[in-house]
């Protein structure tokens, strides 16, 4: 059939979803190589809960069930809030999460496409405020462990939150790089000092760089597919840099590196998978680059005066209302107008 030369066959909703899951792939693997197979545990219960959850509201609300399962964008929420949360999380913590991130945040407002806030985050930031506690029980990386967990023990630990005899939950466990600098930060020691810990990497968490840098890889090949356009990862990573680097230069002595904040946290995460959602971000180039930034400042804010270790939930919830204005601001002048 003949085409205008202005048209293309764009690709479906769920083999852009597809790709976005493909992307995952590599911090996926990375992420089991850190912390143990507790993860995969995890990523299968979101996405059991988040495809049940779904089939069901879209039942009462008798609309066709299996095209919405099958355009993935479930599975794509389920795992983008199963990877924010700690590995070990209990099971019924996850069922929660991914259950108000499909019925509350995506269906309430009437399914894919009309959700306002990105739904992963919705889900994380209700888990945040609701179990503070349990939201920052990070396992220690396998290779920094005084008892690592085999896959097996993390499983029991999941579901009965069971640990092998003679273990204690704090050889397990350990503070998460941005809260241990936040807490020792607070006690009056100094950056040099605080990232000489073992948890601390080269750039980052150590052993959490392999996940950032496998984030990092799978955006990267989403923007040579052209899922997503190099506006907003741009915009978010540079203003992140940037801002961090202000504040170092001003006090390094209290404020750490940007490479510290681009490699440690949800960072990358955010940068190609949370913030380019379609649905709840910006649709112009411009509206784009401002979101992007707005998010990167927050998330800097939150992370270093902040109650919170990290902002990246926060801080794309607050942009996610701005965006109805920032396109109203943002629209291209229309051709043959001056205005």
């Amino acid at each position: 059939m003949n085409r205008s030369p202005y048209i293309t066959d764009a690709p479906t909703v769920s083999v852009i979803m597809l790709k976005v899951l493909l992307a995952l792939v590599p911090g996926i693997m990375a992420y089991v190589w850190v912390y143990g197979a507790g993860i995969l545990v995890t990523l299968s219960l979101a996405t059991v809960t988040a495809l049940v959850t779904e089939a069901a509201i879209l039942k009462i609300r008798q609309r066709p069930i299996s095209p919405s399962l099958a355009d993935l964008s479930a599975v794509v929420t389920a795992w983008l809030l199963a990877l924010a949360l700690p590995p070990l999380a209990p099971w019924w913590l996850v069922v929660v999460g991914s259950f108000f991130a499909i019925a509350i945040a995506k269906q309430l407002y009437g399914g894919l496409g009309y959700n306002p806030f990105n739904p992963a985050m919705v889900g994380y930031a209700v888990l945040l405020i609701s179990f503070p506690v349990i939201m920052t029980k990070w396992p220690a990386p396998l290779m920094l462990a005084d008892a690592p967990l085999s896959a097996f023990d993390q499983l029991k630990f999941i579901f009965n939150h069971a640990l092998p005899v003679g273990v204690q939950l704090d050889a397990v466990t350990s503070a998460t790089p941005l809260d241990y600098l936040k807490t020792q930060l607070m006690l009056k020691h100094e950056v040099a000092d605080i990232t000489q810990a073992p948890i601390f990497g080269q750039f980052g968490a150590k052993g959490g760089e392999m996940v950032t840098a496998g984030y990092l890889l799978g955006g990267l090949y989403l923007v040579q597919q052209r899922i997503i356009s190099w506006h907003l990862p741009t915009a978010f990573i540079a203003t992140l840099a940037l801002i961090s680097l202000i504040f170092n230069i001003m006090d390094p002595t209290h404020f750490t590196n940007p490479a510290f904040h681009l490699m440690t946290g949800a960072s990358m995460l955010c940068a190609f998978f949370i913030i380019t959602d379609p649905i709840s971000g910006p649709t112009t180039p411009k509206g784009k680059l401002y979101f992007a930034a707005g998010v990167a400042v927050l998330t800097y804010l939150i992370r270093v005066y902040g109650g919170y270790p990290d902002g990246v939930a926060f801080a794309v919830l607050i942009m996610n209302m701005c965006v109805p204005l920032i396109d109203a601001y943002t629209q291209p002048r229309v051709f043959g107008h001056k205005h």
